[in-house]
């Protein structure tokens, strides 16, 4: 049985913004421009205009009616209009556009404002202002619960019936305890002038009846204002009635009619289908006039549907998507969408204990770095001898682990070294890691952190405070070694490239690696917290880091490089961009890097620049993060593990930024969707009606012919995994040649499959959209997923895939070459060939870092963009190359 579609109106379904009424718009007009106004910092609107009680007076009385119009943010005020707006229309289409203005900026807006100004000031002494059209909102439910209760008395929920006139008080609370910061006694405000206006006491806060009669018809407002609505006094009276409008029905009389009804089983009757060309005729089913309704309502659900015109809407709703995703990550930096940075887990206790590190152990600092020194000429495992004899001298277990790599023709191999100090007070069942490796990711000796983090263990050695293992690792790189060694410490390594380890501790809670090879005393801490594949560490080991260095040491701090960080906007988006790039590229970002997958929360600490602190200050920095690490008593897990940071103390948490990728994803899933359905019309269809004709309501359905566009889609996929093994696995020296023939086999391949389409099957535009439509329901929900784990790189991909939305099959040549072009800018190739100029690289050495970071950490980028990005742009370009043959 087909769903019944009782009260369905086409046209109302179809042009609900356009059926607004002059009120309504006005107010949403309003509240638009104020929050975009409010964006501006030159003058602070939502000061000038919100309802702080301290500050009514004669002067300002003007907040009793403005602050509902104005808003936090953006966010706030979309929320408040979506619940506003069918409530507002409702009211002036019941009330009238003159009533609705004299009493939303009258009686029911200034009677709660006051009520609360009056409240907080001399019941509570307290002075909360307060901005928003919530108040608003809860008036009008209020109306309407009253209005229903009176033919509705209660709802049941199981067994209990509850009275309808509290449904506004319930969702109230609702509202305060799901959203933070709302006002319960503003609402509560709002609410009791509703149940005034809704038990008939509006007529008497409503202006005269006369006033308003002669007001219209002095200025004549149903003629010379669009879309307002009046009170026919004569017939109806002033409250609980439909006035009119001076909007045209279909047919251009005030209402819409039946022109004619013929109640004979089986005969015609004309409906109001709304259709372009007006009423339509169906032939009415046996059994008289019962079928009546649904037959009028039916046709015009399957008019709506069929419309081609719908099919007109899906490419501009695309576009938005993509623009309020673009626009929504550039508003992240602002104080409206950021919050500040705070710790979750107590236990941490940063910078509570007193740090002893300093005085004499400068001494043994010196001595250590003399015996680096020693070695610095010396082999990898002469060095490892050298430091394994000192760890033994300090009283520690020592072991040593083998492995091998294999990249782009390279062998990378080496000998880590390592050393447990045992906790006085534990069981070997948590542990604690300190790395220094031999040389930082520039390939940089680390003299200093090396020595340092010899000092530190022995420092370590003699206290008996800790409830932890210390573990040091002393691997030969940052890239290669420490990957090694986390992988066999969890056993998720390869044995015939790496060797097991020889002694293990318990579950490691966290890490820390010093990068440390400038001389001179520094200024700052630089913080490095990226992982592999857009992985971050827990936000409170951070926060706590940072907590101690400047709380604690007096040492600045910063990340992603902004070494000169003001707190501005611009830094700040800088400092998101930067921290979004790196995450997007998945590449490990130092030594800590390779811990974050096993979920221990790591972070490389680097000092920079010339200042007064010296290596006694680095480890102090050290020895309080241990110690509020050797606190904790579980896991980190109560802070963010998925936020972007705009500068040391503030961030923005994922469901704040996620909505940004997620709109861009959307759009691809919409245009996806719209061309299946329009793929499901026959030609004649898709060609809009001129207006003077009639539209049938029986559209013609056209069968679709699915195997040419998923063998073309499965032919692009397949191809993926040709760049996939070639740049992963073919030697340095034949990446920039190889590069260069794949980048010019890229550009000729749509062509070539687009002629084949065309000698071999002939395809029709259908063929073409469904090819895209397979495509891009691929990209939208593969970039949907990759959102949540990968926000950085689900938004870069889709930004630069957002053209192929847009691309279609065209006659003209020109265009056609245009559009090729276009495309052939935004294409794998060119920007990853772009990216590398920027950088200053080599397209071979930037292949052979993403080759590295396949095979040894297991980085995924080249997947995503391999086997995602490069077959939709695949697709499109073919598309763009189509030619419709029947």
């Amino acid at each position: 049985m087909r769903p019944r579609l009782q009260n369905f109106n086409a046209l109302r379904a179809r042009s609900y913004l356009t059926r607004l009424p002059l009120f309504t718009r006005l107010i949403i007009v309003a509240i638009v421009a104020l929050a975009i106004a409010s964006l501006q910092s030159v003058w602070n609107l939502r000061e000038w205009g919100a309802l702080i009680p301290e500050e009514i007076s004669i002067t300002n009385a003007y907040r009793l009616s403005t602050f509902p119009l104005i808003h936090l943010n953006i966010i706030h005020a979309i929320l408040n209009l979506a619940a506003l707006t069918p409530l507002m229309e409702r009211f002036e289409n019941e009330h009238g556009t003159l009533t609705s203005l004299a009493l939303f900026f009258g009686p029911l807006t200034s009677i709660p404002a006051v009520m609360y100004v009056l409240i907080e000031r001399y019941v509570f002494h307290v002075n909360h202002g307060v901005l928003g059209a919530s108040m608003w909102v809860f008036t009008l439910l209020a109306m309407e619960s009253i209005q229903t209760y009176k033919t509705n008395p209660h709802f049941v929920v199981g067994t209990v019936h509850i009275p309808t006139w509290t449904t506004p008080l319930i969702m109230c609370m609702v509202v305060r305890a799901l959203v933070p910061g709302t006002s319960l006694l503003g609402h509560l405000c709002g609410i009791a002038i509703g149940y005034v206006a809704g038990f008939g006491y509006a007529k008497l806060l409503a202006p005269p009846e006369w006033g308003l009669r002669w007001i219209e018809n002095r200025l004549n407002l149903l003629k010379i204002l669009p879309h307002y609505v009046s009170i026919d006094k004569t017939t109806y009276g002033r409250f609980g009635v439909l006035p009119t409008t001076n909007r045209p029905g279909p047919s251009g009389s005030a209402a819409t009619e039946l022109l004619s009804i013929d109640m004979n089983p089986g005969s015609r009757i004309d409906c109001p289908a709304f259709t372009a060309g007006g009423p339509q005729s169906i032939r009415l089913k046996p059994g008289g006039s019962f079928h009546l309704m649904e037959s009028c309502h039916d046709a015009s659900a399957l008019s709506l549907r069929r419309d081609p015109r719908i099919l007109k809407f899906p490419p501009y709703l695309s576009f938005l998507c993509i623009a309020i995703g673009v626009i929504w990550l550039f508003l992240l930096p602002l104080n409206e969408y950021s919050r500040r940075t705070y710790i979750s887990e107590n236990a941490l206790l940063p910078g509570q204990v007193h740090t002893y590190f300093g005085g004499s152990e400068q001494n043994i600092f010196r001595a250590y770095r003399h015996e680096v020194d020693d070695v610095v000429d010396k082999n990898n495992y002469e060095i490892n001898d050298r430091l394994g004899k000192i760890l033994t001298g300090v009283g520690l277990k020592v072991g040593r682990q083998n492995y091998t790599y294999h990249s782009a023709g390279h062998e990378y191999s080496g000998q880590n070294l390592y050393a447990i100090l045992q906790a006085p007070r534990g069981d070997a069942t948590e542990a604690i890691v300190l790395v220094a490796a031999w040389k930082n990711v520039e390939e940089q000796l680390n003299r200093n952190g090396v020595s340092l983090a010899l000092t530190l263990v022995r420092y370590f050695k003699r206290w008996s405070l800790w409830s932890k293992d210390i573990i040091l690792v002393v691997p030969p790189d940052s890239k290669t070694g420490t990957q090694a060694w986390v992988d066999a410490y969890h056993d998720a390594h390869n044995p015939d490239l790496v060797a097991p380890l020889p002694l293990k501790s318990g579950a490691l809670q966290g890490a820390l690696a010093i990068d440390y090879p400038q001389e001179q005393s520094f200024k700052s801490v630089h913080v490095i917290y990226d992982g592999p594949n857009g992985q971050l560490p827990n936000l409170d080991l951070i926060n706590s880091i940072v907590n101690i260095a400047g709380g604690q040491m007096g040492i600045g701090a910063s990340i992603q490089k902004m070494t000169e960080h003001k707190g501005t906007y611009p830094d700040r988006l800088q400092t998101m961009l930067r921290g979004m790039l790196n995450q997007g590229l998945g590449y490990a970002a130092g030594a800590h890097s390779s811990f974050i997958p096993y979920h221990v929360d790591a972070v490389t600490l680097q000092p920079y620049g010339e200042g007064w602190h010296d290596e006694m200050a680095m480890g102090r920095l050290v020895e309080g993060s241990f110690r509020s690490l050797n606190n904790l008593l579980e896991h980190l897990h109560q802070s963010f593990f998925f936020y972007l940071l705009m500068q040391t103390d503030r961030f923005v948490s994922i469901g704040t930024y996620l909505p940004s990728a997620m709109l861009i994803a959307a759009n691809f899933t919409i245009m996806a969707i719209s061309l299946w359905v329009k793929s499901g019309q026959s030609p004649a269809t898709q060609k809009p009606k001129e207006k003077t004709s009639t539209a049938s309501v029986e559209t013609t359905q056209a069968g679709r012919d699915l195997f040419v566009p998923l063998g073309v889609v499965a032919v692009c996929q397949g191809l993926a995994a040709v760049p996939l093994y070639i740049f992963n696995h073919l030697p340095a020296g034949l990446l920039s040649p190889a590069f260069a023939a794949f980048s010019a086999i890229s550009a000729i391949l749509p062509f070539a499959i687009s002629r084949l389409l065309t000698l071999g099957t002939k395809p029709t535009m259908q063929h073409f959209q469904l090819t895209k439509s397979f495509s891009l329901l691929v990209l939208g929900m593969c970039l949907s997923t990759l959102a949540t784990l990968n926000f950085s790189l689900a938004f870069l991909i889709g930004v630069l895939s957002s053209p192929l939305s847009f691309v279609q099959p065209v006659k003209s040549l020109g265009l056609r070459w245009s559009l090729a072009g276009l495309l052939n800018v935004v294409s794998p190739p060119t920007v990853l060939y772009a990216a590398a100029q920027i950088w200053d690289i080599s397209i071979a050495d930037l292949l052979k870092e993403a080759s590295f970071g396949w095979n040894v950490w297991g980085m995924y980028t080249p997947v995503v963009v391999w086997c995602l990005w490069w077959p939709a742009w695949l697709v499109g370009m073919v598309n763009v190359f189509g030619e419709v043959t029947a």
